[in-house]
């Protein structure tokens, strides 16, 4: 079984993944407006019309990301994507994620991590996370996910200059979510 980067339907009681598609844009930009979101973000600026139609793209582009929807409204929570298969090491990143304010502290991102490393660990040995160096709250967050950092490297995104992050891991073996 091959690992696809974007899988039809990942759900729970609380938050669903959909593939993400074009006309997902107004949803999202909607929530990624607030500045807020993007506060402690290697990219502050994503809130912006034009920052935010790059990061769109890239997500699409990407061919893993998933709009995040309320699993009981339908309302948007955020986004987030797979991306940089490495069957070699056979690890994985999950990054690019952003939550709307409104479902901080309440159990959404948590429970899309979750998700997402469930289905992971089915096809690889490790995940990867890219945090940025100046952001604290996902740090935080990801630490609480069992995450441990395991360096810091310049990573460069979709479209945008380079940026100082650190780079989280999860083993399958280590795995407890």
């Amino acid at each position: 079984m091959a690992f696809h980067l974007q899988p039809d339907f990942l759900h729970n009681d609380l938050v669903k993944l959909v593939p993400l598609q074009e006309s997902d844009f107004e949803k999202l930009f909607a929530i990624g407006s607030n500045p807020k979101v993007w506060e402690q973000h290697p990219n502050p600026n994503r809130f912006k019309l034009e920052d935010f139609t790059n990061y769109f793209k890239g997500a699409i582009e990407s061919k893993g990301a998933f709009i995040v929807l309320d699993a009981k409204t339908n309302e948007a929570v955020g986004c987030s994507r797979f991306y940089n298969y490495d069957e070699n090491e056979n690890s994985i990143l999950i990054g690019y994620t952003f939550v709307a304010t409104k479902f901080w502290g309440s159990g959404y991102n948590r429970s899309m991590k979750k998700l997402m490393l469930d289905y992971a660990f089915q096809f690889v040995d490790r995940v990867y996370f890219h945090i940025g160096a100046f952001n604290l709250r996902s740090q935080k967050a990801i630490e609480k996910i069992g995450a441990v950092n395991v360096g810091e490297f310049e990573v460069e995104y979709y479209g945008e200059t380079s940026k100082l992050n650190f780079a989280y891991a999860i083993d399958k073996n280590d795995y407890k979510l």
